[in-house]
């Protein structure tokens, strides 16, 4: 059963400048009992994102709040609940507030880690890849969800594809 607190079961990492922004649907049981984004052990977050090489190393999820120095921030969707979402509550998504949190810090792209999660905030079917719509300034791109219970759907084609993107954009 997912878990409603009074503040965010995981702080956003935005600031003004970032390169990229990932938004999630909601922490995942494993990551709100750490308090580290994309905790489970067989999530590939942190493996993609070295992989497609927008960080230098593979970083722990205990080491999210380094990301900026990568040009990288973290949000999701749902701040107040955690789980599976099938599990959340209806309203649990603020597509609202994050498109106001992406229009004030107007990241070059915002990446999402699910189709659920793209589907959510661009209000429509999305396929994986670069979105023909903004959030703000920001390009949106969606990508094969990393969870593990998702691994029917891994592909780090789109990943690469984004680390591609990012590194054009930096040029």
């Amino acid at each position: 059963m997912p878990r409603p607190v009074a503040r965010h079961v995981l702080p956003d990492v935005l600031q003004p400048g970032l390169a990229l922004v990932f938004c999630g649907t909601a922490a995942g049981k494993r990551s709100a009992a750490e308090r580290a984004y994309y905790a489970h052990p067989g999530n590939l977050f942190w493996r993609a994102l070295h992989q497609a090489r927008l960080t230098p190393r593979l970083l722990a999820p205990a080491e999210f709040p380094l990301l900026p120095q990568f040009g990288i921030g973290l949000t999701d969707l749902a701040k107040r609940h955690s789980g599976n979402d099938d599990e959340l509550p209806p309203g649990a998504f603020d597509v609202a507030a994050l498109r106001a949190k992406i229009e004030h810090h107007a990241p070059n792209v915002i990446a999402f880690t699910s189709k659920n999660a793209g589907r959510a905030a661009l209000g429509r079917a999305v396929s994986y890849g670069l979105q023909d719509e903004r959030i703000g300034a920001a390009r949106a791109f969606v990508l094969p969800s990393p969870s593990g219970q998702a691994r029917g759907h891994w592909d780090i084609g789109p990943w690469c594809a984004l680390g591609e993107l990012v590194a054009a954009l930096r040029r």
